[in-house]
């Protein structure tokens, strides 16, 4: 479809969607080669990094090894993790930190002066880098932040809101942006020689989220509204202790709790872990929340008693936690903490390479929007932020070596803060049920019916689009997926078939499961550039 837009700009060097730790990172990396930084709002106030609490996996600890890494990496994957992914991010690690370092981060370390490291969950050694306990992600952000103000090279822009990516002839060419609300609302196009999103995840799609409200799948959906292949949608991770006190989102009970030991019980003080798995509360995410899913369906009620483990430490070596527990009227020193699993996180993703690449020329993914094969069914605790930062030193060296910048032109209009539609509750609720934890064909196919009825409901509106094509492309997928492995459990297919591979698939392919599932197809409009 052609837009008319009302402003055109020629924006120099690369346009990096996302101004969390993945964009700022690739920015930073791509240094001095010239980067625009398009946001919402100031980074470092919102997104998903900056609520981070586990931390950051690397294989700096003593009689630690990158091999050692890797491993545990595939095994928590179930199966569909790429080893050679595994193998690379866990290499190059450790240089990651020292970046870090480079830039501001201040990790917590021992008396020596050596980096402090905690253990997670499906870690066999402990090997997690942290800032003031609980506090990685928004220190680390704000470390990112600090240095991006300070480089030349990166313009930041706040107060636009992308909402279509732009075509022509096959290559990415830019995004089309929103920059003010109601009537007076204008839409730019803004032209880039390279286009890098780095959106985040798509948890605020649920009902029962940790994510916060913008963790909308956008990224995702523009990238799929424009062909690119998307890789593993299916595969949601479900963290599974969120602190249960009806808030919206989820406050987030770390797992490096149960790194120091801190147990799950029922309401009677009941330790149902160990029956389950031999690690216990450091079983695989999967487990875990599937476990205490099981025990809520039966009627119990489950905590994390960190009371022995923690105890009198807990406001120090925790303080956001501990800052959550409190205003909800839980002093986690002295009681048990309510939780229930909650949407934390999306394995699947813009299928990209190891440079960072999408299927689409001009376009490259970095961070949660992105999939690189390095999660698998099920990602491993704190590597998460790894991967923004490996793959975003990748896609920047490779952008730095393969693209020229160009000169920019063109006058911003004076942007104001652009209020995309909120997710239609009616669309978390259904993922939740029909798309959460468990999953059969039956419910599978009403949650397309659901988000058919929106998509009609909205007139096709592009920023409620991207939402809904993200949920459509998770729900096919996991039609697509006639077993149980990792975060995916089909309650009607409950075995795990040994021969099963990584999911790769487009949004006209999404559509074709959609009809054999029975399900009403919607003909989305596609995205073009303005000529």
């Amino acid at each position: 479809m052609t837009r008319r837009v009302d402003n055109v700009i020629e924006t120099k060097g690369a346009l990096i969607l996302g101004a969390g730790l993945g964009g700022l990172f690739t920015a930073l990396k791509l240094a001095p080669f010239p980067a625009v930084l398009l946001a919402d709002a100031h980074p470092g106030v919102t997104g998903s990094s900056v609520k981070a609490q586990g931390g950051i996996a690397a294989s700096v600890g003593e009689g630690d090894t990158w091999q050692s890494h890797a491993a545990d990496t595939v095994a928590a994957g179930a199966g569909l993790c790429d080893p050679e992914i595994a193998a690379l991010v866990a290499h190059e690690a450790p240089e990651r930190i020292e970046d870090l370092v480079r830039y501001g981060a201040h990790f917590d370390r021992l008396a020596d002066g050596s980096l402090a490291v905690g253990r997670e969950a499906a870690h066999s050694v402990a090997r997690i880098v942290h800032i003031h306990g609980d506090r990685s992600g928004l220190e680390v952000t704000r470390a990112l932040v600090d240095s991006a103000m300070q480089t030349p090279s990166i313009t930041l822009m706040e107060g636009f809101h992308a909402i279509e990516l732009a075509v022509e002839e096959g290559r990415v060419v830019g995004l089309f942006a929103r920059t003010c609300s109601g009537p007076e609302r204008r839409l730019v196009l803004m032209r880039a020689s390279t286009v890098i999103l780095a959106t985040g995840g798509l948890g605020a799609l649920y009902a029962v989220s940790t994510n916060p409200p913008e963790t909308r799948g956008e990224g995702l959906g523009m990238a799929a509204r424009a062909g690119a292949v998307i890789a593993d949608p299916e595969f949601v991770q479900f963290h599974p202790t969120a602190i249960a006190v009806n808030l919206d989102p989820a406050p987030l009970a770390t797992e490096a709790l149960r790194g120091e030991g801190a147990i799950l019980v029922d309401e009677t003080g009941r330790r149902f872990m160990p029956a389950i798995h031999r690690d216990a509360e450091l079983a695989p995410r999967d487990v875990v929340a599937r476990a205490i899913h099981c025990e809520l369906v039966a009627g119990h009620k489950v905590f994390l008693d960190c009371r022995k483990a923690v105890g009198a430490r807990f406001s120090d070596a925790f303080p956001t936690v501990y800052a959550a527990c409190r205003e909800a009227g839980i002093d986690p020193a002295e009681q048990p903490i309510p939780v229930a699993p909650a949407a934390h996180y999306h394995m699947g993703g813009i299928a990209t390479d190891r440079r960072g690449r999408s299927s689409l020329d001009g376009l490259w993914a970095v961070g949660e929007c992105a999939s690189t094969g390095l999660h698998g069914a099920n990602r491993l605790a704190s590597n998460s932020l790894l991967e923004a930062l490996v793959f975003g030193a990748r896609a920047a060296e490779d952008v730095r070596a393969t693209v020229q910048p160009r000169p920019g032109r063109g006058t911003l209009p004076a942007p104001a803060r652009y209020a995309s539609p909120p997710v239609p509750r009616a669309l978390r609720e259904a993922m939740t049920r029909y798309a959460g934890l468990e999953r059969d064909a039956a419910g599978l196919a009403e949650a397309l019916k659901v988000i058919d009825q929106i998509e009609r409901a909205g007139g096709h509106e592009s920023a409620l689009l991207n939402m809904t094509v993200t949920a459509r492309m998770v729900v096919a997928g996991a039609l697509k997926r006639r077993e149980s492995r990792g975060s995916h459990f089909r309650s009607d297919y409950p075995q795990t078939d040994e021969t099963a591979v990584r999911t790769f698939m487009t949004l006209a392919e999404a559509e074709k499961i959609a009809a054999g599932a029975g399900a009403p197809t919607t003909n989305h409009p596609k995205a073009r550039a303005v000529r």
